[in-house]
């Protein structure tokens, strides 16, 4: 990514129209760190430390699938560094976002009538909210699955667990088959017993490969090539169980041309 893209996050330039009421055919869910921005949201963050990285005894406490719990320790970090909310609000406004998407996202807009889509991420609902109202995006989606977050009264943004599981696949605070399994049920109930056509899950990370083992032979995972959920879902397919179809893909553009293709069909 251009380094002169840092500062410059792009926005949607069209208004957005309210997204159209129950009758979308498709479902698409996305990520949201490395999926829908460039990168991590706790990269960002640390660009807005006096010395712009982390000390070794906080890099070194990181635990695998204990990233919520990590985020936590940085956000303490930071309000005891005197990180004030601006300073972190304007950091997350300037991720930008990964190649591709925003082209993505018109295409979606343009064709709201077919899809609904939903934000299901371990970052928290300040940092998306923050960015997707500032990318001009924020109405496009229907729902936001997240970690919640504010500020207390001393200033440091506060997060808690999403919710509890028992997926032993999944951090202790998220499972997102669990959250896509109970979203197509409650949609499900109040389309009138509609179910969507066809579901498409967008995503990078490891925590991304187990929502897609709720897909059916319809559906379609698109992972980022070569990240943890592409080999994941490679793994995935030696069982004869999995029948998702598997899209890799660099950039938004990628994604968009598979689209066309299955609205095409009609």
């Amino acid at each position: 990514m251009p380094s002169t893209e840092r500062n410059h996050s792009p926005k949607m330039t069209a208004p957005l129209t309210p997204a159209a009421p129950q009758d979308q055919r498709f479902l698409v869910l996305f990520d949201f760190d490395e999926t829908i921005i460039c990168e991590s949201s706790d990269d960002a963050l640390v660009r807005t430390l006096p010395d712009k990285e982390l000390p070794a005894w906080l890099k070194n406490s990181y635990r695998e699938g204990q990233y919520n719990e990590n985020t936590q320790k940085i956000l303490a970090y930071m309000a005891e560094q005197g990180v004030s909310k601006d300073s972190i609000h304007s950091a997350v406004e300037k991720i930008p976002p990964n190649q591709g998407l925003m082209n993505l996202f018109q295409y979606l807009q343009s064709h709201q009538q077919d899809f609904e889509l939903v934000v299901v991420s371990d970052a928290n609902m300040y940092f998306i909210e923050t960015w997707l109202r500032h990318a001009g995006v924020r109405d496009l989606f229907r729902k936001i699955f997240t970690n919640p977050s504010s500020f207390n009264a001393a200033g440091q943004l506060v997060l808690l667990s999403f919710h509890s599981h028992s997926c032993p696949r999944c951090p202790d605070n998220m499972c997102k088959q669990v959250i896509l399994r109970e979203y197509l049920a409650e949609r499900q109930k109040e389309r009138g017993g509609v179910p969507f056509q066809r579901v498409f899950y967008i995503g990078d990370g490891a925590n991304d490969a187990c929502p897609c083992l709720a897909l059916g032979p319809r559906d379609t995972a698109f992972p980022r090539k070569d990240f943890p959920m592409h080999r994941l879902l490679k793994e995935f397919q030696q069982s004869a169980k999995f029948k998702t179809n598997i899209e890799p893909w660099v950039s938004g553009k990628d994604i968009v041309d598979c689209l066309k293709k299955i609205v095409e069909e009609k």
